[in-house]
């Protein structure tokens, strides 16, 4: 299944707001199973959470989508902006080392 990268931006001053949205967004993120790939905040100079990095599994890009306007974070209006992109593991992918 093709994978799709996800990166946001949060609203300026948007870090009391994203921490009170956490917890529903980490549950919405167990839901998801093997799609979720892997995911992080993104951090800005003093290593506090200024946005968010995920990978997912998904049939197309329209599912994709549709899958991450369901995250709390974007539901609740954390971010101020995220893109959804096709992405390629090509360096270090686990499913290919050996190969």
């Amino acid at each position: 299944m093709p994978l799709f990268v996800i990166i946001a931006q949060d609203k300026p001053d948007g870090l009391e707001h994203r921490l009170a949205v956490r917890p529903t967004h980490l549950e919405h993120l167990k839901t998801l199973g093997d799609q979720m790939v892997f995911a992080g905040p993104l951090l800005d100079e003093n290593e506090k959470p200024q946005g968010s990095m995920m990978v997912i599994e998904a049939a197309d890009l329209a599912a994709a989508k549709a899958l991450t306007a369901q995250d709390p974070f974007v539901k609740e209006g954390v971010f101020a902006s995220y893109e959804v992109k096709q992405w390629v593991w090509g360096i270090n992918n686990p499913d290919k080392r050996g190969q």
